[in-house]
């Protein structure tokens, strides 16, 4: 697994409105600590006074780390989007991952990391 530091460019797929949701958690979490994260909702919005983003497609810079929140279904569609646009490392949070996103990350070359939490991985507190 690469090197995650403040600096390197991230972005959180799944960030709710909602702040009991754990996408609102993460990105708030990263955001306070400094990180640079870039949030994602298709219907886009604002959490920490920060601007999300509607799709991967619209960040810039482009996220070396994609950290998904989302139901394995939709991952499947931001591991697509993300090897369209060169993302090669996808941190899956406990609940995105399934057998079919794995085989498919395989076939597109794009490093999943699963099994652990950023939060607890990362330290964030």
């Amino acid at each position: 697994m690469q090197k995650i530091t403040k600096e390197t460019p991230l972005a959180v797929v799944g960030v709710s409105q909602n702040p009991e949701k754990y996408g609102h958690k993460i990105f708030k979490d990263l955001v306070a600590a400094g990180y640079a994260v870039t949030g994602i909702n298709p219907k886009g919005g604002t959490v920490s006074e920060q601007e999300l983003a509607t799709s991967l497609a619209n960040v810039t810079p482009k996220p070396e780390v994609v950290i998904s929140v989302v139901p394995p279904q939709i991952g499947l569609e931001v591991l697509k989007e993300a090897h369209d646009l060169g993302i090669t490392h996808i941190w899956l949070q406990p609940g995105a991952e399934s057998e079919e996103l794995e085989k498919l990350a395989d076939e597109l070359n794009i490093t999943l990391t699963t099994n652990a939490c950023f939060m607890i991985r990362e330290r964030l507190w």
